[in-house]
């Protein structure tokens, strides 16, 4: 729908349609976030498989991953520019951007490939246009990182990886290396145990970076913030997570105390949808786009960093820009009306509805 109809329709619901007859920028609304590609731009990431780098020699092997390092530099050098372009505030950098890095046998360094020193210049460029943009940059490494691992090899191979993605981190400036909290074998107390000492493994280069983020089936915002706390490490809030596996906290409590364990920096945060509604038997899977009911409404104005974890790419992010600054216009607090399609429902009794999620997690885990 095109925009400036979407928001008269949304306004004059209201009757609030005199201040809101077009779209007009705010630095009210949070700064918004993209995760990892496009869809309607011809931005590309390459990527490689051990099984076809196995059959080069070893300077064929160099020259091929070294020319998909070089155009990963250049791809991220434009992802930055576009989500500018789109006023996309932040770019999560898929973690395969050196692919095959710490594969067992295939394993390399950028310093090995890039002898010149030129694939490194692109990437320190595509930094600094980032820090140019003003579009901050960031890391998830994949669900295969398990720091508090009850194998130690699992433990080893985890911090490794993490080791290698803050390396490509501080090379463009990137101040944030997200994940979970991992295996909750033994029970939650003892894997929080387990998940303090791995941090302890980390390098100041990796530990400075780190950052925790509630899962949606095992750890809890009320679970890690805590050792958050006490290790110095900020929580990323997952509102979607906390709808799915809530402790007890409503949105508004958890979203204050983790944004108290970043200190003076900028909290980060994440946001999706259930692709098959509150009410279905698996909330979990995201949906295209984020649904404006989904987004709570103590958001709206604070200084923060929300990715858009959602199918429909940079297309979601920019619909709820949008659908955000409508609301942030509109809201009564602004002199506008709130109109009910945004309000957050009321939360009643926690885990009493599948609306309530919204406001509150579920019940404390049984």
């Amino acid at each position: 729908m095109d925009w400036a109809w979407r928001r008269w329709d949304i306004c004059w619901a209201t009757g609030s349609s005199a201040s809101c007859e077009a779209p007009i920028a705010t630095t009210l609304t949070p700064r918004f976030g993209l995760c990892c590609q496009f869809l309607d731009s011809p931005i590309r990431f390459r990527t490689a498989t051990h099984r076809f780098v196995s059959t080069l020699t070893a300077a064929r092997r160099r020259s091929y991953l070294a020319a998909i390092a070089a155009d990963n530099a250049a791809a991220l050098a434009a992802a930055v520019e576009q989500c500018a372009a789109l006023g996309i505030g932040a770019f999560r950098i898929n973690s395969q951007i050196l692919p095959l890095g710490t594969h067992p046998v295939s394993r390399y360094t950028l310093d090995a490939l890039d002898r010149k020193g030129e694939i490194r210049a692109a990437f320190e460029r595509a930094g600094a246009l980032a820090r140019a943009r003003d579009v901050r940059l960031s890391f998830h490494p994949d669900q295969f990182v398990v720091i508090n691992s009850e194998r130690a090899a699992v433990v080893r191979s985890s911090v490794e990886e993490l080791e290698f993605q803050a390396v490509t981190a501080e090379l463009i400036g990137a101040g944030t290396l997200v994940f979970h909290g991992g295996s909750t074998a033994g029970g939650v107390p003892a894997a929080l145990e387990r998940l303090e000492r791995g941090l302890d493994l980390l390098s100041e280069r990796a530990r400075s970076r780190a950052a925790l983020e509630n899962d949606d089936h095992r750890f809890a915002p009320a679970d890690l913030l805590p050792l958050c706390r006490r290790a110095g490490v900020p929580l990323v809030y997952d509102v979607h997570h906390h709808r799915c596996h809530g402790d007890g906290l409503l949105v508004d409590e958890a979203t204050e105390l983790a944004a108290a364990t970043w200190g003076e920096r900028e909290p980060w945060a994440h946001i999706s949808s259930p692709r098959d509604g509150w009410d279905s038997s698996n909330p979990r899977p995201h949906a295209d786009y984020i649904d404006p009911a989904d987004f709570p409404e103590s958001w709206l104005g604070r200084r923060m960093t929300v990715d858009v974890e959602a199918k429909a790419k940079e297309r979601a992010v920019v619909r709820l820009l949008e659908e955000t600054r409508a609301m942030d216009q509109c809201h009564p607090d602004r002199g506008g009306y709130m109109p009910d399609a945004a309000r957050p429902p009321s939360s009643g009794a926690a885990g009493a509805s599948a609306s309530s999620r919204r406001t509150r997690g579920m019940t404390s885990r049984p």
